[in-house]
């Protein structure tokens, strides 16, 4: 078989680099010739974890050519992935998100209600009776603190915990000490510019009829991203005209207090007054408690659209 490209969703997380990292290691253990990619920047948390465990990050593609065999990890969209989806070989989707991908041949489908790819990586592993070294468990772990806010999301389930607990001893990293620096690392955002901000993990998707971008940072102080709300609204503007959308919505996540701060524009923002009965002001809301993008805003926005 031809070389396999795996590769997570644009605009790529922790989670999304990581799996891509230990796919293309599960494939190679299976014998075949798999090569892990990005489609996108590093973000800093990201780059915290592979400078941690001295592993190189993946190749940075923008193509690849029609035909070609891939492997989707973190993602089955067509939205999310490579411009020419339906022009390849998908041969194996491994993902922990609503299922969206149709295709018109068979192929290994593997999506799990659980907080992280990783740890359906993790499973898997298990299953085939597959070594998991230091660094492949330090890479699973990082990515399932990173998804899960150290297993404080509602998207945290009891597999997830489970893997933890035991990629934890493998690794022989604190779960509490590293997650922590680990996800301030990923608050730093001093050296980013307002278009990087606005895309460091947006995800466009349609609430029904209404075509959105929702895209979250977290940080270890609201306040601090918030003195540069006036930028930030220019920006998002200014993508909201190029993408023709409906609404931006920016959410600001307090890692520590387990909050989101809300900046909502365009013609639809009273979605998010409906959904979460706030008051939008100067475009602004709390959510409290609100920290999972997948679980606590598109499913509610979906179901209010």
């Amino acid at each position: 078989m031809e070389k396999i490209l795996v590769f997570g969703h644009k605009n790529p997380d922790t989670d999304s680099i990581t799996s891509s990292i230990v796919m293309a290691n599960f494939e190679k253990k299976l014998g075949h010739d798999a090569e892990a990619c990005r489609l996108g920047n590093i973000n800093k948390e990201t780059e915290y974890v592979l400078k941690y465990l001295g592993v190189e990050a993946p190749r940075l593609i923008d193509s690849v050519e029609d035909g070609a065999n891939v492997i989707l990890v973190d993602h089955n969209s067509y939205e999310e992935s490579i411009d020419n989806l339906d022009k390849v070989n998908i041969l194996k989707v491994i993902d922990h998100h609503k299922i969206v991908l149709s295709t018109s041949y068979p192929l290994y489908f593997r999506a799990e209600p659980v907080g992280c790819t990783e740890t359906v990586l993790y499973k898997m592993y298990k299953e085939y009776g597959f070594e998991i070294d230091k660094k492949i468990a330090g890479l699973m772990l990082s990515a399932i603190i990173s998804d899960t806010l150290l297993l404080k999301s509602p998207t945290t389930t009891d597999e997830d915990k489970k893997a933890v607990e035991e990629l934890a001893k493998i690794s022989g990293l604190d779960p509490e000490t590293y997650g922590l620096d680990m996800l301030k690392a990923g608050t730093d955002l001093s050296s980013f510019s307002i278009e990087e901000i606005l895309n460091l993990d947006a995800k466009q998707v349609t609430l029904k009829d209404i075509k959105t971008v929702i895209n979250q940072v977290n940080t270890a102080s609201i306040e601090e991203v918030m003195k540069k709300k006036s930028e930030l609204e220019e920006g998002m503007e200014k993508i909201i005209k190029e993408k023709d959308l409906d609404l931006f919505m920016l959410l600001i996540t307090d890692i520590i207090n387990s909050n989101s701060q809300v900046i909502a524009l365009g013609k639809a923002a009273g979605i998010v007054e409906k959904s979460y009965g706030v008051k939008l002001e100067d475009n602004t809301a709390l959510l409290k408690g609100v920290v999972s993008r997948k679980k606590q805003v598109i499913p509610i926005l979906t179901e209010n659209a």
